[in-house]
């Protein structure tokens, strides 16, 4: 018996990664009759069957599921599945270990009200979040009057997020990100036009992702992703999910928001109530912190947008 992770399901077979290659698998009978669902990201304990030796021209589909070094598929059987830590369900992949959340410093500028609504889902997923802003070699170039993005990320760090500055062109930052994905399931997320393609076959240059055109009218990025997968990458597992980016809340309690904004949560304690959500409460701690400036006034922006939209769903369930 072998441990391996469910990459993806396609046709009625599920593709595994285990001892570094690809396994082709079909399904015990009994999965079959619970009608079970499996996900990218299930770990999975798969029986290989004996065949003989195939030629080239038989594995020749390998190299479109991972990188370039794994030569070939061999044929296996899904015995068991273990529990999952987690389970995301826009995208569905499970086990997932951490959100790589791609911005561009650049064309476009990057949207802060769509990452503090990712850092949101995150959170309340229990998917740890690393931020990275891409493109810093266009952003140098542009030769921009301010530093307003560097203290972006600034404001970021300071909370206590990890966050890195990188250039698929030129490599820098690269070998930082590549070294937060050995031996974890990573989700890839963030805005069209950001750079996660870029970024993933800067990671894998083996393994080439479709990257998408900037309209030039918008300087948006144009979807290029069509399906959800786990790849190999870095010593990793990492999917680009385009669902991931969604512009919803997920459906939580009004109390429940202040756990997703760390420097408020760490803060919360001082506040005179205990069901203080930091809006219109007298002697709130974060609305104190807010006028001393120890935190971001568009992150409290934001954080009261999320408060009305969350009360706003909670009375409608």
């Amino acid at each position: 018996m072998i441990n391996g992770v469910l990459l993806k399901g396609y046709g009625g077979f599920y593709y595994v990664y285990a001892e570094g290659r690809v396994w082709e698998c079909s399904l015990r009978g009994r999965f079959r009759v619970k009608d079970q669902e499996f996900l990218p990201g299930d770990r999975v304990n798969i029986l290989p069957e004996e065949v003989e030796d195939k030629s080239e021209a038989e594995i020749g589909g390998a190299s479109s599921l991972v990188e370039a070094e794994i030569p070939r598929l061999d044929k296996a059987t899904i015995e068991s599945v273990g529990p999952r830590r987690n389970a995301l369900t826009r995208p569905a992949i499970a086990n997932v270990d951490q959100a790589i959340l791609v911005f561009a410093m650049t064309s476009p500028k990057p949207d802060l009200n769509l990452l503090d609504r990712l850092l949101v889902q995150v959170t309340e997923a229990d998917v740890e979040p690393i931020l990275v802003f891409t493109k810093l070699d266009k952003y140098r170039e542009e030769a921009l009057s301010n530093s307003s993005n560097y203290a972006i990320t600034d404001v970021y760090r300071k909370i206590g997020y990890n966050v890195f500055e990188v250039s698929s062109e030129t490599g820098q930052g690269i070998d930082e990100i590549a070294a937060h994905l050995k031996n974890k399931i990573s989700v890839l997320a963030g805005p069209s036009g950001a750079g996660k393609s870029s970024l993933f076959n800067a990671l894998s240059p083996g393994k080439r992702l479709k990257t998408g055109r900037i309209s030039l009218k918008s300087k948006r990025g144009r979807h290029t992703t069509r399906h959800v997968e786990l790849m190999v990458c870095a010593g990793g597992l990492v999917a680009d999910t385009p669902g991931f980016s969604s512009l919803y809340l997920p459906e939580m309690k009004r109390a429940e928001l202040t756990d997703c904004f760390p420097e408020f949560a760490q803060r919360r304690s001082e506040c005179r109530f205990n069901s203080c959500l930091h809006d219109k409460e007298p002697n709130c701690a974060i609305k104190a912190a807010l006028e001393n400036g120890e935190i971001s006034s568009v992150r409290y922006e934001h954080y009261l947008i999320f408060l009305k939209e969350v009360i706003e769903a909670e009375r409608k369930y």
